[in-house]
């Protein structure tokens, strides 16, 4: 069970967890795949335990990777792509056009806050293919399509069933027009020490959010 947490959390804009990614990289030496590797275990902790039963087996989850981090996350969350791949496990990139798919779950990983304009080409393809199945969504970080600041959603948005937010969530996700796209909201600490946050570029108070589970439950 993914407890709550009923504390004070301060919202960043995609600008602030850009610095924070700087300064955990450059002043404090842990490499972006660091911090991957820890948003992927989360999210598949957050996805058995939510939407999998606790239970994993026998179940077919789809993920929907991107390029950037996110997309990195993402796989992650499935497993390190070239161990999947020899482990013989079912690994490629279906044609996107094309009816249902066969899932228990879908992860979106697709965009991360990053986002510049409506997503286009096989991205908002990909986007919209999540959109039109059965099975629930889960996305990281932010709902690929919505605007991680502004909480814009573009066109097209993923309507996620719940979203997994890295750090501390992002100030889009609270926003009144991203409440359909962001369903559940989680928060998942990927090793940001409060000091960091604390620092003159941040200037923030940031309390035990992880003290119970790396994985906490915002609304």
């Amino acid at each position: 069970m993914i407890p709550r947490y009923r504390g004070e959390v301060p919202y960043l804009s995609a600008e602030q967890m850009v610095e924070v990614d700087r300064a955990m990289v450059e002043d404090l030496g842990i490499e972006l795949v660091q911090m991957m590797e820890n948003a992927g275990r989360n999210l598949a902790h957050l996805a058995r335990t939510r939407f999998l039963g606790g239970d994993p087996r026998g179940k077919r989850v789809v993920v929907m990777a991107g390029t950037g981090g996110n997309g990195g996350g993402a796989l992650v969350c499935a497993h390190q792509l070239r161990i999947l791949r020899r482990m013989r496990v079912e690994v490629g990139a279906p044609p996107v056009p094309g009816g249902e798919l066969v899932a228990d779950l879908i992860v979106d990983g697709i965009i991360g806050y990053s986002l510049k304009g409506s997503p286009r080409g096989a991205a908002g393809e990909l986007i919209r293919r999540a959109n039109a199945q059965c099975a629930p969504i889960l996305s990281l970080d932010v709902p690929s399509g919505v605007d991680a600041t502004s909480g814009i959603a573009c066109d097209p948005a993923v309507e996620a069933t719940a979203t997994m937010t890295l750090a501390l969530p992002k100030e889009g996700l609270r926003a009144p027009g991203a409440r359909a796209h962001v369903g559940e909201l989680y928060l998942a600490d990927i090793g940001v020490p409060p000091s960091l946050y604390a620092g003159p570029a941040l200037g923030l108070r940031v309390g035990s959010i992880f003290a119970e589970s790396d994985v906490v439950r915002l609304s």
